[in-house]
């Protein structure tokens, strides 16, 4: 991502004198032309970094600027260094430079730093998972450089049913979900979201973006995902669980359970929402143990085809 880089690249900064458009390539694996653009990038975002040309030319931080570590609390020494270990998610380059500021700690600090830097490791895939390596989606940086500066951008996108569309959309935030970007925007519709692997191109303009006052992205995307589980799985069914069951039912089901209160008898009201009447009936088949589907009317003869479909096949 290209926050990780802009880190990378003032980082390198200071470590170093000056440093040229070139070098920082080199150092982050990108075309000279990106490497420039971050450098612009951080000049405008404030950090006091200027360019001399000519022989002998390149970038500098103003007066040496340099980060003093000696500040920083044992606490925030280790959550710093948490980011340079291999559980991290940041860039390998922004990784190899806080590695690298270590040895900048005060000595009460470094071992615990260094501790923290190897003591977690994540792995995301789900047990069962393929192996695939999801890589940042192409017009990902484009994207996140719209939103910063806050420009419209004009917008190829290939929808689900592989049709192209043009448009200038109000780029407001991105978000990642699991191994998926999006992009949420305003346009001329309303407030819209794109998959930003659908994005087939994406052109920065030099049209201010015109930002809702009220907005917030972190609001605004629960209710997106809230919507789309609404569309997800439209279909409500209630049924009657043991106590027993409701732990299983939450492994299972996740967030399309809502749980009641208790009946009678002991058993508690639950609402199960799903994509369909069959393929639900067909999640709960084996959970007859411990629920009772009370309705629709139809999922519950779907249980019982379901049923004797099994008695037929294994009798």
């Amino acid at each position: 991502m290209r926050t990780d880089r802009l880190v990378a690249v003032l980082l390198l900064l200071q470590r170093r004198e000056q440093v040229t458009a070139a070098e920082v390539a080199r150092e982050l694996e990108v075309s000279e032309r990106t490497a420039r653009r971050d450098l612009d990038a951080l000049a405008m975002a404030g950090v006091p970094v200027y360019s001399t040309q000519g022989r002998g030319g390149g970038w500098r931080l103003v007066g040496g600027a340099r980060t003093d570590l000696s500040g920083l609390t044992a606490g925030e020494a280790r959550a710093l260094f948490l980011v340079a270990g291999p559980a991290s998610a940041a860039a390998p380059a922004v990784r190899a430079a806080l590695r690298k500021l270590v040895h900048a700690l005060p000595e009460p600090f470094r071992v615990q730093a260094e501790a923290a830097a190897a003591s977690l490791v994540t792995d995301p895939r789900q047990w069962g998972a393929n192996r695939a390596e999801h890589r940042p989606p192409r017009f990902l940086d484009e994207l996140q450089d719209a939103v910063i500066r806050g420009v419209q951008v004009r917008l190829g996108y290939i929808d689900g049913k592989g049709t192209g569309t043009m448009r200038t959309v109000h780029p407001l935030g991105i978000v990642a979900k699991g191994p998926s970007w999006y992009l949420v925007t305003r346009t001329e519709a309303g407030r819209r979201t794109f998959r930003i692997d659908r994005v087939s191109s994406a052109d920065p303009t030099d049209d201010p973006v015109t930002r809702p006052a009220d907005f917030d992205l972190a609001g605004s995307w629960r209710e997106i995902a809230d919507e789309v589980e609404r569309r997800r799985t439209p279909l409500e069914i209630q049924a009657l669980c043991t106590p027993r069951g409701i732990g299983i039912l939450r492994i299972g089901l996740g967030d399309r359970l809502d749980v009641g209160g208790a009946t009678t008898d002991g058993r508690i009201e639950v609402v199960i929402r799903g994509r369909d009447e069959y393929t639900l009936a067909g999640e709960l088949a084996g959970l007859v143990e411990w629920i009772e589907v009370t309705g629709p009317p139809n999922v519950r003869a779907h249980l019982a085809a379901i049923g004797n479909a099994l008695v037929e096949r294994y009798r």
